[in-house]
């Protein structure tokens, strides 16, 4: 990965309390910043270290798990769940359609590349097809829970207010217990992905497809039951909200989805 130099930069604070999060003009959060120092940022006058805080990487209970937005690819990738749960195969897929070196795993972090909100960005697909919350810190001093699939709104957009940093990402027990899939294509071996589809059928059957990286931001489709192959294909298509890029074209990923969704629906039945 390319890095640059922020000669702007005039101050990088370490955050130890929540209050240390108010960010002065031409301040921004800082976790593992393999993005930040991977482009100009104009205008960026400081930096306000996450890491300082202490969050602990991922928390198991009855309820799910919770993973801190500071928590590494390297961290998810190695993380042994329970038994009961059968999501560690999709945690590495989704990792590794990064693409990155093992430096950039032990760096970047899960809530960056969701903030991040690129089209490929491969936390969003792995937490929108989970059906995972991602839980804000406001800057009133409260918290509020929104669905990952809502977070991402739009290339380079989220829901984030003004003074709101993105906290942890609650998965829920039945999505960790679901039996899922993931396919992935790009234009080239190492390219960036062009569509990602990850499919997922839970302990009482219903069927979740969730399509990113072909998209501008996560869609979901749900059934009852796995669908049959007509009936996912017209759901693909009715999307109707394609990404244009150098890594595909719009009619291009919305073939590549239908297709990657149909692979998914055989395996998965």
């Amino acid at each position: 990965m390319p890095t640059m130099d922020l000669n702007g930069i005039r101050e990088v604070r370490v955050a130890r309390t929540r209050n240390d999060l108010a960010l002065a003009p031409g301040e921004a959060v800082l976790a593992g910043g393999t993005w930040l120092y991977s482009e100009q940022q104009p205008g960026l006058t400081g930096l306000v270290d996450l890491t300082g805080l202490g969050w602990t990487a991922l928390e198991a209970d009855a309820d799910g798990l919770t993973v801190a937005a500071t928590c590494t690819l390297a961290e998810l990738t190695a993380y042994e769940p329970p038994a009961e749960w059968r999501i560690q195969p999709l945690l590495a897929q989704c990792c590794q359609a990064l693409l990155a070196s093992f430096k950039v795993q032990s760096t970047a972090t899960v809530g960056g590349n969701i903030c991040t909100a690129l089209p490929a960005g491969a936390m969003t697909s792995l937490f929108s097809a989970l059906d995972a919350d991602a839980i804000i810190w406001t800057a009133d001093g409260g918290e509020r829970r929104m669905p990952v699939a809502e977070f991402v709104t739009g290339v380079r957009t989220t829901a984030l207010r003004p003074g709101e940093v993105l906290r942890a990402l609650h998965v829920p027990a039945h999505s960790l217990e679901a039996r899922s899939a993931f396919r992935k294509i790009a234009l080239s071996p190492l390219g960036r992905s062009g569509a990602v589809v990850v499919g997922r059928v839970d302990p009482d059957g219903t069927a979740v497809f969730t399509v990113t990286a072909a998209t501008p931001r996560p869609y979901q489709l749900r059934f009852e039951e796995l669908p049959s192959a007509a009936a996912l294909a017209r759901g693909i298509r009715s999307i109707g909200d394609w990404y244009d890029d150098p890594h595909g074209a719009p009619d291009w990923r919305e073939a590549m989805s239908v297709l990657l969704a149909e692979e998914i629906r055989q395996e998965l039945a």
